[in-house]
């Protein structure tokens, strides 16, 4: 039995030289008839109407069409908007920063979802990054962090990273698609309206892609601050989803728990347990600053100022 169609919709931020880059991988993703790639380029000040076609088989580079769209500036807008230019029975999301493989759509029909199954969740591997290469994204390689067991390990609160997954049509529609007016977590909420409006989600690894890590510092504690933003936001939204977990002393623990373990590290002559050690209680620390700020608008300089204040008072180490 043949698969389904499907428009994959990728929603980008940055500078042209990067959307030529994606451009590129999105190329190499075979197509059938009836479906359809599509950036969407929420990047502000760059106006322009789609451009690029689609056609069953292989393109020639540069033929991704284009969509901008920043008049809101968040991910659930971009993805609404790209979902909007299709019809194909599925919406498959991949984050820009993912190299996807040639058959990908042809693997997450294999088998083809249960009639009540509305999101299917591809895999997603961190990128290898040697032994000696940048420590933030080593850290993110030896700990799977963009893995989707990263999120499903949640239990009844599980839910896929549009990193990475599919969504039917029909039931992304009835609910309504992404919230379009917070910055993170719109992947969970949607998981989790879905799942209340009767709909299922099933697991397909086998259609995995492969996301290339934060390379610095900074960027890495960005990162893990906007998902405790979007932690917080859910927790409020979804009482019981994602409470903080409390410790006494929150920075104590994490002077403590990064002591031991680079004493060990520095034993054992282990980079990687060294890594573990610092970068561990680092995005604990950052979860919880992270939750602190608002999901539902810009991140500004004063909001940092001010969550930092406030994590002097937690008393706890969060769940990650």
């Amino acid at each position: 039995m043949p698969r389904p169609a499907v428009d994959v919709v990728v929603p980008f931020v940055g500078p042209l030289a990067s959307l030529e880059q994606l451009s590129r991988s999105l190329n190499r993703i075979t197509l059938g008839t009836g479906d359809s790639v599509l950036i969407v380029d929420n990047s502000p000040g760059r106006e322009g109407a789609p451009r690029g076609q689609n056609r069953p088989g292989q393109r020639d580079p540069g033929a991704i069409p284009v969509l901008h769209a920043a008049e809101r500036r968040t991910p659930g807008y971009a993805r609404n908007r790209g979902a909007a230019r299709g019809s194909a029975e599925w919406l498959v999301f991949l984050d820009a920063d993912t190299e996807p493989p040639e058959d990908l759509l042809e693997r997450y029909f294999e088998p083809l979802p249960e009639e009540r199954t509305a999101v299917l969740g591809g895999g997603v591997r961190d990128e290898r990054v040697p032994g000696d290469g940048p420590p933030a994204a080593r850290y993110a390689y030896i700990r799977g962090a963009m893995s989707q067991e990263d999120t499903f390990r949640f239990g009844a609160w599980g839910f896929p990273k549009t990193a990475n997954a599919a969504f039917r049509r029909t039931a992304f529609e009835a609910v309504g698609g992404f919230r379009e007016d917070i910055r993170t977590a719109e992947d969970a909420d949607l998981s989790y309206r879905l799942r209340a409006a009767g709909w299922g989600i099933e697991r397909r690894e086998a259609a995995t892609v492969i996301h290339r890590s934060r390379r610095t510092l900074r960027s890495f504690v960005i990162q893990r601050a906007l998902y405790g933003a979007g932690g917080a936001w859910l927790e409020r939204q979804y009482p019981g989803s994602f409470p903080a977990r409390r410790r006494p002393g929150l920075v104590w623990w994490a002077i403590r728990t990064a002591g031991r373990g680079l004493a060990a590290a520095a034993r054992a002559r282990d980079r990687d347990r060294a890594l573990w050690a610092a970068f561990e209680p680092l995005e604990a620390l950052a979860w919880e600053l992270g939750r602190s700020l608002p999901n539902e608008r810009p991140l500004t300089a004063s909001l940092w100022w001010r969550a930092a204040r406030r994590v002097g008072g937690v008393r706890g180490a969060p769940r990650l």
